[in-house]
């Protein structure tokens, strides 16, 4: 199966379990400008998906338009950069569910985000690789 086009419901963490457990049991890792949390699942009983959820602060951003901006460009680079974690997932039938935790205190320019997002990804891909490495 290749990688969604679109960034489909059953693509979103919305569930507060859910979110939950990726703060309490994920990893997190620093690649600025995001802090992104990962966890890897291997679960039967669903198909193997890249989940994602977004954050923006409050705190760093007070109004809510600034706040949507970022979010809406880090959904963007996201949904373009997403298709190595797709191959991963249907190769060893897992899924991930990741947290993109935006740390700026600026809105970085979307060709910015759009490289951050890619490095980011080909991180969690390294880390995915190495863990499965150790494991075997």
């Amino acid at each position: 199966m290749v990688a969604p086009e679109g960034l489909p419901k059953y693509e979103r963490i919305c569930k507060e379990n859910d979110i939950k457990a990726l703060f309490e049991q994920g990893v997190g890792v620093s690649a600025y400008p995001y802090r992104v949390i990962y966890l890897f699942r291997h679960d039967d009983s669903r198909r193997p998906t890249v989940r994602l959820l977004v954050s923006v602060s409050k705190k760093r951003f007070h109004h809510a338009v600034s706040r949507n901006r970022v979010k809406r460009l880090m959904r963007e680079a996201w949904r373009r950069n997403k298709a190595p974690l797709y191959e991963i997932c249907e190769r060893d039938n897992i899924s991930v569910d990741v947290a993109l935790v935006y740390t700026a205190t600026v809105i970085h320019s979307y060709e910015e985000m759009f490289t951050k997002t890619q490095k980011a990804v080909k991180e969690l891909v390294a880390r995915y690789e190495k863990h499965s490495q150790t494991a075997r």
